[in-house]
């Protein structure tokens, strides 16, 4: 019994160094976003140029967002709801500013919002596992069921497509293209 209770202490304990690397790179692009150089107002000017309008907007809801999503993935509480959060935030980052420099991240592509949108996603079928918000919260109550498994999959999955898909359909306005 001992040799299970080992492997699953290993697992809590890489479940919590993965929300928190996860969550906290999430969490200081937002930090950056509102405090970074040009601060939320140098954000809001790109968002404009990317074609996210109104800029100042989508400057704050994309800080607030991975600050939230990011600091909520690293505490694990609701897991399933900040792992949505970074599948919208990628979905659009990947749309908008990636996508048409193809896949690698060495010529600006979506490899690394693909990296962060499925990992996220990952420990939401997982689950926080016990050195988290969740377990302590909610690890003895039938709600627990719905913060991991395929509900958790099922919840970050659904959310987040909806989430980053409404967004675009309803405010990305592609910028006009220059003509050759």
């Amino acid at each position: 019994m001992t040799g299970l209770t080992a492997y699953h202490n290993a697992i809590d304990t890489v479940m919590l160094i993965l929300r928190v690397v996860l969550g906290l790179t999430l969490a200081a692009h937002g930090y950056n976003k509102f405090f970074g150089p040009g601060g939320l107002k140098g954000t809001a000017g790109w968002f404009e140029s990317i074609g996210m309008k109104p800029g100042m907007f989508h400057a704050r809801i994309a800080a607030t967002t991975e600050m939230s999503a990011g600091l909520g993935l690293a505490a694990g509480l609701l897991t399933p709801i900040p792992a949505a959060g970074f599948v919208a935030l990628m979905l659009v980052a990947a749309w908008t500013v990636h996508r048409p420099n193809g896949f690698f991240i060495v010529k600006e592509g979506w490899e690394y919002n693909l990296i962060l949108a499925v990992s996220a996603v990952a420990v939401a079928t997982v689950g926080a596992r016990k050195f988290s918000l969740d377990y302590v919260l909610f690890g003895t109550s039938s709600f627990d069921e719905f913060l991991h498994g395929w509900w958790g999959m099922l919840i970050s999955v659904g959310l987040g497509l909806a989430g980053g898909i409404g967004q675009l359909v309803i405010f990305w306005r592609p910028p006009a293209t220059a003509a050759a």
